[in-house]
C-alpha cells in the first residue's frame, strides 16, 4: 500500500507532512500524572449548557443547511439533501475497552434512535475518540442501508473485518464525489495507533466537504503545522471550518498532536475561513487541562486576534446552527473531484 514516490508514505505507514520536535514521552506524562494526581474535577462535577435538539425536524430535513454538534468532534452536518456525521461517536467510552477509559462526561447529544438516516460518515483517524466500534457498527445496521463511510488510507481493511463494506478509502488531495457533494481528504498534523504495535501504520486527515455554494472544513485531530496554509491555497474559500480547541495539557507532550486554543484561532486564519466552529471540547477528560478551560481561552484568543465570537463560534451539545446565511453564490471554479461512486 504505502507509495514509495509519496513524501508522506513511509515502508511502514505514512508520516506528517512538516518536521516537528521528537514526540514527548507517554510514560513520562504518566509518571508526571502518577506524582502530582489526575486532573481534579471540581465539586459536584462539570456542568454545561445544554439544548435539547429539534429531533422531528432533523429526522425530516433535507432542504435546509444545517450543523448541530452531538459532542467531541461529532457533528450531524445536513447539507445538499444528505445527513453527514463526522468521526461518529454516541457510546459511552473512547476506549477499546467497556469498563475502563475515557468516559462521557456528556451524554450525546442524539442517541442512535434520534438520528436521521445517515447518509455519509466521514472518519478522520482510528484514535478512540473519533473512530468508535460501537458506533460505527450499529450505524452499519441503520434501516435503509448503512451509511458510505468516507476514511483515510489503510482502514477499509480495518472496516471490511468488522462486517462493513461500504467504504471509500482516500490519501491526502485524493477526492471522490457523492449525490452531488465532493469529499477531499487533507493532510493535518497527528498520528494513528489502535494497540501498541500499529503505530501510524493508517493515514490521518481532515475533510473537505464540498458543495456548489459551500465548503466545510473539519479537521479531526490536529497539531498546528503549515498543513492549513496548504489547504487554504487549493480549496479557499472555506465558508466553515471545524477546529478543535480542547485536549491540549501538558504542552510539552500534547503539543505535536493536538492544539490549543490559540493555535486553533491561528489556524482559523491560516484557512481564511469565513467561519469557524469550536469542537474536541466538554465531552471526555482526555488530558490535563480543566474540561470547561478551553471556551474562556479561545474567548481570549479571539480576543487578542480579533476574531469575533460570531467567526469562531462555540456551539452548545445539541444545539443546531442553520447554515443558509452562510452559504455564498456558486463558485466559477470546478470540484477537483473525482467521480468513483
Amino acid at each position: 500500500m504505502p507509495d514509495p514516490k509519496k513524501p508522506h508514505h513511509t515502508p511502514e505507514g505514512f508520516r506528517n507532512n512538516y518536521p516537528s520536535a521528537p514526540r514527548g514521552s507517554f510514560w513520562r506524562w504518566q509518571r508526571d500524572r502518577w506524582r502530582n494526581g489526575l486532573p481534579k474535577i471540581p465539586e459536584g462535577g462539570y456542568h454545561f449548557d445544554q439544548i435539547k435538539p429539534d429531533v422531528a425536524w432533523l429526522k425530516v430535513n433535507r432542504s435546509e443547511p444545517a450543523l448541530t454538534w452531538i459532542g467531541h468532534a461529532t457533528f450531524l452536518l445536513q447539507l445538499g439533501g444528505l445527513n453527514i456525521l463526522t468521526d461518529a461517536h454516541l457510546t459511552q467510552r473512547a476506549s477499546p475497552f467497556a469498563f475502563a477509559g475515557p468516559v462521557r462526561v456528556v451524554q450525546p447529544a442524539l442517541t442512535f434512535r434520534d438520528l436521521p438516516h445517515i447518509d455519509v460518515v466521514v472518519i478522520s483517524h482510528n484514535h478512540y475518540d473519533h473512530l468508535d466500534l460501537g458506533t460505527v457498527k450499529h450505524l452499519s445496521r441503520q434501516a435503509a442501508g448503512s451509511p458510505l463511510f468516507f476514511v483515510p488510507l489503510g482502514l477499509k481493511a480495518w472496516f471490511a473485518g468488522r462486517g462493513i463494506h461500504n467504504v471509500v478509502e482516500l490519501d491526502w488531495w485524493e477526492s471522490a464525489t457523492h449525490a452531488g457533494l465532493a469529499f477531499h481528504l487533507v493532510p493535518v498534523q497527528h498520528w494513528s495507533a489502535r494497540s501498541l504495535w500499529d503505530r501510524d501504520r493508517t493515514l490521518w486527515g481532515g475533510w473537505i466537504v464540498e458543495h456548489p455554494t459551500f465548503r466545510f472544513f473539519f479537521a479531526g485531530d490536529t497539531g498546528y503545522s503549515s498543513d492549513f496554509l496548504d489547504i487554504a491555497k487549493h480549496f479557499a474559500p472555506i465558508d466553515l471550518a471545524a477546529i478543535p480547541i480542547g485536549a491540549y495539557e501538558p504542552r510539552w507532550f500534547m503539543r505535536i498532536m493536538h492544539v490549543n486554543p490559540e493555535e486553533a484561532v491561528q489556524i482559523h486564519q491560516d484557512l481564511g475561513a469565513r467561519y469557524s466552529v469550536a469542537m474536541h471540547w466538554g465531552t471526555f477528560i482526555l488530558t490535563d487541562e480543566p474540561l470547561d478551560e478551553p471556551p474562556h481561552r479561545l474567548n481570549s484568543a479571539r480576543h487578542g486576534a480579533g476574531v469575533s465570537a460570531d467567526h469562531f463560534f462555540l456551539m452548545k451539545h445539541g444545539e443546531t446552527r442553520k447554515l443558509a446565511p452562510m452559504m455564498r453564490p456558486a463558485s466559477d471554479r470546478a470540484s477537483t473531484a473525482e467521480s468513483i461512486i
